[in-house]
């Protein structure tokens, strides 16, 4: 069991307990904090509070982790997309609003509950048992192709290649506004938000080299349609980087400005293109994971 307090800041006044508390213990989930608060976990100045409760500058708010136990991620018939599959590994295309892998608070209706189910059990175990298989993850409302190994030999070849920048991955997006010129590179370093901990920022003090490439596709005037090609694969990093220049993805709720006239669930963005060598053929594999509906409507209602 751990306790953990702070005092309320002067910003974060009149914001409510379980928002305060999602945004300072950013690695929880929002329905895992719910539930310390309905447990009494919480209490502010000293008394239990409810999940409604409106912190005040200067609150003592202190909160009480249970001690986390390894939780068994079951296995869940989860209908999957699969683009490739081997005795080694799987490239699977990932619909939007799924989570990849299991965390605190959310062990259901994940990627890995599918995988398991699919595979019977048979994943590499390298990453632990909330992450059976995966070599690399995409964020909950991004799409596309992503790999999973069934075995550690596989995983751990891959995993270098990854390492070494030498596995391809283009993706398609929609970033707000008009790209000045039809091609370039962000290079800027990634690390955590100095202030929000929840989020990615460009942080040159503690962040880690990131690049990404992008290609112009179309225009639309008050929108572009890009390519963007990873060298490195930081946290959101697209998403960051994009929004660094000025052009944020459409939908981006966390990196945006909060505009969203599509009415988009998430981001605009999909892993369209996966390409790596086998590392039990030696044969160089691409695979490419074909738009969603909602991104083709999207690109039509912008032509129009």
């Amino acid at each position: 069991m751990e306790k953990r307090g702070f005092a309320v800041e002067e910003k974060d006044g009149g914001i409510r307990i379980d928002r305060c508390l999602a945004e300072k213990f950013g690695e929880y989930s929002r329905s895992y904090i719910q539930k310390l608060l309905k447990d009494q976990l919480v209490s502010v100045n000293g008394r239990a509070v409810k999940s409604s409760y409106k912190v005040l500058p200067g609150d003592a708010v202190e909160a009480v982790f249970p001690e986390m136990k390894e939780p068994d991620i079951l296995p869940q018939e989860i209908p999957l997309d699969i683009l490739y599959e081997d005795e080694y590994l799987l490239v699977i295309n990932k619909p939007k609003d799924m989570v990849v892998h299991p965390s605190a608070g959310h062990y259901e209706g994940t990627l890995v509950n599918a995988v398991l189910a699919h595979c019977q059990g048979n994943l590499s175990g390298i990453n632990g048992v909330l992450r059976p298989g995966i070599v690399h993850r995409i964020d909950k409302d991004t799409t596309g192709a992503l790999l999973v190994c069934k075995d550690d030999a596989t995983h751990r070849a891959l995993a270098e290649q990854l390492k070494e920048h030498s596995i391809r991955r283009r993706y398609r997006a929609v970033v707000w506004g008009n790209l000045p010129q039809d091609e370039g590179t962000v290079d800027a370093p990634i690390g955590r938000h100095p202030a929000d901990r929840k989020k990615m920022a460009v942080n040159h003090k503690n962040g880690k080299e990131a690049v990404t490439h992008y290609q112009v596709l179309e225009r639309f005037g008050n929108a572009t349609y890009v390519e963007c090609r990873l060298e490195t694969g930081r946290t959101h990093q697209i998403r960051v980087h994009m929004s660094s220049i000025g052009h944020p993805l459409l939908g981006d709720e966390v990196y945006g400005s909060g505009k969203n006239p599509w009415h988009l669930q998430g981001q605009a963005l999909h892993a369209m293109i996966l390409g790596f060598i086998h590392p039990h053929t030696g044969e160089y594999m691409e695979f490419q994971a074909p738009l969603p509906d909602y991104f083709c409507a999207l690109l039509e209602k912008l032509r129009k």
